[in-house]
C-alpha cells in the first residue's frame, strides 16, 4: 500500500478528497511527512479519517491541517464532532480553549491526547473537557497515561471534582521521580575494579605512615 501510494504521487497526482476516501484510516498511518504535507486542508472537509492509531507526527500533523479545515465552525457545536478524530495532535492550548465549550469529551479521547498536553490541563480544565462523562474517569485512573496525570495533581484538587479520584499529591509533600542510572560502561567497570585491587594496599600505606608519624 505505501509503494503504491508513493508511486500514486510520484506520477503528479494529488492528494485530493477523493485519494484520502481511497487511503482511508487503515492506511493513513503509511503516508510520509513529505506526504501529508501535500494534502489539501480542505480536503478533510469531505472524509472521514481517524489517525489514533498512527505516530505522534502524523497526528500532530494531521491535527493542524484539520483544524485549518474546519477554522470557520470554530463557534458552532459541530466544530467538537469534526475535530475530535484528530484531538491526538492537539496542543495543550488548543486543548485548553476547548474546555470552555462545554463539548462533553469521552474518556477513551482524553487518554489518545498527547501526553505533554494532558499533562498540561489542570483539574478544572478535565472537568470542563469531560462534563456529563467526568465520572467515567475513576475507571481510568489506574490506566495510562491518566495515572500519571493523576499523580501530578494535588489531592485537593482532585478533590474538588467530587468523584472520589484519589492517588494526588497531598499538601506538604511531592512526587518524587527516582532517576534512572545508566549502566557503567566496560572502561569505567574496569576502573573500579583496579581501584577495589588497590584499595587494600593503600589503606596499609595510609596506617604505616600514621603509625611512623
Amino acid at each position: 500500500a505505501s509503494a503504491v501510494i508513493k508511486q500514486y504521487v510520484e506520477l503528479g497526482n494529488a492528494l485530493n478528497a477523493t485519494a484520502l476516501n481511497a487511503i482511508g484510516t487503515e492506511y493513513v498511518c503509511l503516508l510520509n511527512a513529505s506526504e501529508l504535507n501535500m494534502i489539501d486542508s480542505n480536503s478533510l472537509k469531505l472524509v472521514s479519517l481517524n489517525p489514533s492509531a498512527c505516530s505522534q507526527l502524523t497526528k500532530d500533523m494531521l491535527y493542524v491541517k484539520a483544524k485549518h479545515a474546519f477554522s470557520d465552525q470554530r463557534s458552532l457545536p459541530a466544530y467538537y464532532e469534526l475535530i475530535e478524530p484528530y484531538l491526538g495532535g492537539a496542543p495543550g492550548v488548543d486543548l485548553k480553549a476547548l474546555s470552555k465549550d462545554n463539548v462533553n469529551m469521552e474518556v477513551r479521547t482524553l487518554a489518545k491526547l498527547r501526553r505533554d498536553s494532558l499533562m498540561s490541563l489542570t483539574p478544572s480544565e478535565v472537568r470542563c473537557l469531560l462534563g456529563v462523562n467526568l465520572g467515567d474517569l475513576v475507571e481510568w485512573q489506574n490506566v495510562s497515561p491518566i495515572q500519571e496525570w493523576v499523580q501530578r495533581q494535588k489531592q485537593s484538587e482532585l478533590d474538588q471534582l467530587q468523584i472520589s479520584l484519589t492517588g494526588g499529591t497531598q499538601e506538604g509533600y511531592m512526587n518524587i521521580v527516582t532517576p534512572k542510572f545508566q549502566p557503567p560502561s566496560s572502561a569505567s567497570q574496569g576502573t573500579m575494579a583496579m581501584t577495589l585491587r588497590l584499595l587494600p594496599a593503600l589503606l596499609i600505606s595510609f596506617l604505616m605512615m600514621f603509625v611512623l608519624s
